[in-house]
């Protein structure tokens, strides 16, 4: 890093055609100028300088050392600028991992709004269930729901989405309305991965309820499809079920409890991200907060 430093100020003061116009130029001390491209001669064995009292020229050395070295300046610095575009105007291909469900359900008009407000960007968005390997597979990052795993990835945590329980018209006219968690005993529960009870807060306490029933599902999408079809009741976040409660197909029971609040992150490999992967990670904070 010392000799792109040196290689820099050498191109510096072949330019200002002195080290005095150099040094102002650049804000750096004459004598430190003067000793850097010494140090500089001394590495490569050769001088590259002749120096006078009124002015410098390049020796054959110098010359060829000074094509090259302006070149790798210039590289150098046209790579920052176009970093610093990057930021402040992100680009590039976002590939992203996400729970299939919530992603369709809920993070689509965020994507979108995201589309729109950064035109530069392009996006490969993965929505299998599998967990990918960000390790070994060329993802930007991994949208998640629950507790994060114990690994080496970095988890950046989103918000969190409060479960309400929620049931169809149809079901309820059918097998009634119940009052309190320990009533959904006797009701269909729409469990999703077959958990074995329903944590509830409220009143100012915390309730564990069996969740039975006569589905076994992976898929909040067809656990929801279900409850519309009469088929029961389900545990789920408001903004996973918003369409169908404005449509009418679900209605809030027992609001005067809810599940725990389950956790979304953000899981990357790395802390040090392009823009944007950057950017992304703060929209959804934003909004998911």
């Amino acid at each position: 890093m010392e000799l792109l430093n040196d290689m820099a100020l050498f191109v510096e003061v072949v330019k200002a055609k002195g080290f005095r116009n150099a040094a102002e130029a650049i804000g750096v001390p004459n004598s430190t100028l003067s000793r850097r491209i010494a140090a500089l001669e001394k590495s490569i064995g050769l001088r590259l300088l002749h120096r006078t009292t009124r002015r410098i020229e390049l020796t054959e050395a110098g010359l060829l050392y000074y094509e090259r070295c302006r070149r790798i300046v210039d590289e150098a610095r046209l790579a920052h600028e176009q970093l610093g575009e990057m930021l402040a105007q992100p680009s590039g291909v976002l590939r992203a991992s996400l729970p299939v469900d919530f992603a369709v359900t809920y993070l689509a008009p965020m994507i979108a709004e995201f589309a729109r407000l950064h035109p530069g960007i392009d996006f490969d968005l993965d929505l299998t269930p599998r967990r990918v390997d960000l390790v070994s597979e060329p993802f930007d990052v991994a949208v998640r729901m629950g507790t994060p795993e114990s690994s080496q990835l970095i988890a950046r945590t989103l918000g969190a989405l409060t479960p309400g329980l929620y049931a169809s018209p149809g079901y309820l006219a059918r097998a009634g309305e119940p009052a309190s968690p320990a009533e959904l005993a006797g009701h269909q529960c729409l469990s999703v991965l077959k958990p074995d009870a329903w944590t509830f807060h409220g009143e100012g306490r915390e309730l564990a309820v069996a969740a039975g029933g006569r589905f076994a599902l992976n898929s909040i999408g067809l656990a929801k499809r279900l409850a519309t079809l009469d088929m029961g009741i389900v545990l789920m976040p408001q903004e996973i079920v918003a369409d169908e409660v404005a449509s009418g197909g679900l209605r809030r029971i027992m609001p005067g409890w809810h599940g725990t609040p389950v956790p979304v992150y953000a899981l990357t490999e790395t802390r040090l991200l392009p823009a944007k992967t950057q950017r992304f990670i703060e929209f959804l904070q934003q909004r998911l907060r």
